[in-house]
């Protein structure tokens, strides 16, 4: 596969238009084919390219967490960052350029960063003012998830944010630091019952992320955590999982 150097204005404009509409507004420059973009609020940088005005089209990635979050197979193609994909569809090029920002903003250090912005100057030395603290942190945890997620419970199929809420596997006042409480690798978005049920450890997950219940759940309970999917994990959240597990009520 071989990029289209220096850029023609058609494949110039649909790389401009590809980037903006998910995300990627900041327009860096080009060098040898590729168009770079970044975002102010997703972490990373992004290029695009392709081999003429109607494709294939080339995405390079420089965030090693989005990489691996993708599960994408790399295209065999000279170009920046760390992994670089082909599509032969704009349409497929978008839909993971969507997942992309998605996951550029959820990752662990994109939270971390967001709430110390937030908070920094903020007084801390009353119990109120910690608690106010707290819940920044909560709620800029809670968006990462619905990010991640994509604003969906993986169980149920439920997708109204009111009815959705960000679980935490190792519990936040547990958590040994802020970094930890942030991290989307930290945290389950559940609907409201299966998420009261997991904080309590009436339930929690294999490593396939089917779930696993207390024997302590009546026929009636069992009936209403009804569960028409799995969670895709990984590394990150099987070992925080395995300490959840631990806590799983016999």
């Amino acid at each position: 596969m071989i990029v289209e150097t220096p850029q023609s204005f058609v494949v110039r404009e649909e790389c401009r238009k590809a980037a903006a509409q998910n995300g990627y507004r900041r327009e860096l420059g080009e060098a040898e084919g590729w168009a770079r973009f970044g975002s102010t609020t997703a972490r990373g940088d992004l290029w695009l390219a392709a081999a003429g005005p109607v494709g294939p089209w080339f995405a390079a990635l420089d965030h090693s967490g989005v990489v691996a979050e993708l599960g994408a197979t790399h295209a065999v193609l000279k170009g920046p960052g760390i992994a670089r994909f082909a599509f032969a569809e704009l349409g497929n090029l978008y839909t993971t350029l969507a997942r992309v920002y998605e996951l550029g903003v959820a990752l662990p250090d994109a939270p971390f960063a967001e709430f110390r912005a937030a908070v920094q100057g903020m007084p801390a030395t009353t119990e109120a003012e910690r608690l106010v603290i707290a819940r920044v942190g909560q709620d800029i945890f809670r968006a990462r998830l619905m990010s991640y997620w994509r604003g969906r419970c993986p169980l149920t199929g439920i997708t109204e944010p009111e009815l959705l809420r960000a679980s935490h596997i190792i519990p936040w006042s547990e958590c040994e630091s802020d970094e930890e409480r942030l991290n989307v690798h930290n945290g389950l978005l559940l609907s409201a019952l299966w998420d009261a049920a997991f904080d309590r450890a009436l339930v929690s997950f294999t490593d396939e992320g089917t779930p696993l219940f207390s024997r302590r759940l009546t026929a009636d309970a069992l009936s209403a955590l009804r569960c028409e999917g799995r969670l895709a994990l990984n590394d990150e959240h099987r070992m925080r999982l395995a300490k959840h597990r631990e806590r799983l009520e016999k």
